[in-house]
C-alpha cells in the first residue's frame, strides 16, 4: 500500500514522502496513529496544499523536544526497591516505574519514551538509559536503583 506521511517515521522516510509499506502496518498503525495516510490522488492534493502548516507543526514539536531534552539532559533517577542481600531486585525496574518517577520530578515522559538498553533493571546498582524525545531527540539520564531490605 502506498501512503503519504504526515511525521517523520524512524527507518521509514520523513514527513511528505510516498511510500510503499505492508496493508497491516499502513492500516494497523501508520494511519490510525496519524502518522500516515493512503496516496490518493484527493490525498496527495489535499497534502499539498496543508505542506506548509504540517511542516511548520513538524518543527514546533521538534523544537520544543529539542528544549525539555536540554533540562532533562544529566537528570539522576533515583528508585528504591525491595532487594535481597547479594543485591538483586525482588521484582525489577521497568520503564513505566521510570517515566512515574520522572512525571514527580516534574518532565512530562511517556513510557514509551523510556528506552531501557538491556531490559528491566534487576540489580541494584547504577546505569545509564535513553529517553526518546522525539525521532530526533533522544536524551541519557543516569537511573539509581537502590536496594531496601525487607
Amino acid at each position: 500500500m502506498q501512503i503519504i506521511l504526515l511525521d517523520k517515521v524512524v527507518n521509514l522516510g520523513n514527513l511528505g514522502e510516498i511510500v510503499k509499506v505492508k496493508d497491516g502496518y499502513a492500516r494497523n498503525f501508520l494511519i490510525p496513529s496519524g502518522r500516515a495516510r493512503r496516496a490518493t490522488e484527493a490525498a496527495k492534493a489535499e497534502f499539498e496544499a496543508k505542506r506548509a502548516e504540517l511542516e511548520k507543526a513538524a518543527a514546533a514539536k521538534l523544537a520544543e523536544a529539542q528544549a525539555q531534552g536540554e533540562k532533562l539532559a544529566g537528570t539522576t533517577v533515583k528508585l528504591t526497591q525491595k532487594a535481597g542481600v547479594d543485591g538483586r531486585l525482588f521484582g525489577s525496574v521497568t520503564n513505566g516505574d521510570v517515566a512515574e518517577e520522572l512525571n514527580k520530578l516534574g518532565y512530562a515522559v511517556a513510557k514509551s519514551q523510556i528506552r531501557l538498553p538491556n531490559g528491566p533493571v534487576k540489580m541494584v546498582g547504577d546505569s545509564t538509559i535513553a529517553v526518546g524525545l522525539h525521532t530526533d531527540v533522544v536524551v541519557e539520564i543516569n537511573l539509581s536503583v537502590y536496594g531496601e531490605t525487607a
